[in-house]
């Protein structure tokens, strides 16, 4: 899944994002109401972990605003207020879940396969590009119903192409969405898990799907018709 966390403290958003790429989510952090608005005009998530209390504003707002938008991704709200009538209020303004901290992250991963479980019908609950087709849910893919074998970093790294079809992404966006803070861009790691997807998803004489452009970033492409 893609995730948006709003939290605007930084070593529990740091922890969060970590935890979720760990579990091989992509993540992204917002600090604030501002930053998550922004962001979420430009991508688009599968879930959204919403901090109550945000220096701009508040994330009953923000829920309440998602809604009356039509937005309708899941939102599971964090707050350290565990009062019953708290609760309600953040369910009432849209929230589809409650996780009152602290708490612990198997949890939140739960509740968030829960959401993902609960998806409307009219969200497509698969990734597919061409004949491959990854499921969020249950981290899995299979390329013309043939199931690929793949570590956690490798379906993220997969799930973050295959969100971007045909397009070119950067060695630093890839580092930014599958890797934590601690990457080191002088290595190459991304190459090494790039040829393995290679090897993987292009195995078996299947049409190329994996393409590096050179001096720019990879891509993953739609196989070419045969």
């Amino acid at each position: 899944m893609r995730i948006l966390i709003v939290e605007d403290e930084p070593v529990l958003g740091a922890s969060l994002r970590r935890g979720l790429r760990q579990a091989a989510h992509a993540a992204d952090l917002a600090g604030s109401v501002a930053e998550a608005s922004s962001k979420l005009g430009l991508e688009t998530y599968d879930a959204i972990v919403l901090d109550v209390g945000l220096p701009d504003g508040s994330g009953f707002d923000l829920a309440r605003d998602l809604r009356e938008r039509g937005v309708m991704t899941p939102i599971l709200m964090l707050t350290a207020r565990d009062a019953v009538e708290d609760r309600v209020r953040g369910l009432d303004e849209g929230a589809d879940d409650y996780l009152v901290k602290p708490f612990a992250l198997e949890e939140l991963l739960a509740r968030l396969r829960a959401l993902q479980r609960r998806t409307p019908p009219n969200r497509a609950p698969t990734v597919t590009v061409g004949d491959l087709t990854l499921d969020p849910a249950t981290r899995s893919a299979a390329r013309a119903g043939t199931p690929i074998s793949l570590t956690t970093t490798e379906y993220a790294l997969l799930e973050f192409l295959a969100r971007r079809p045909g397009q070119v992404v950067s060695r630093a966006d890839i580092s930014a969405h599958v890797w934590d803070e601690n990457y080191d861009p002088l290595s190459n790691v991304i190459d090494v898990y790039v040829a393995r997807l290679r090897r993987k998803v292009d195995a078996d004489g299947r049409p190329p799907m994996v393409r590096t452009v050179r001096g720019h970033g990879y891509a993953l492409d739609p196989p070419a018709s045969t």
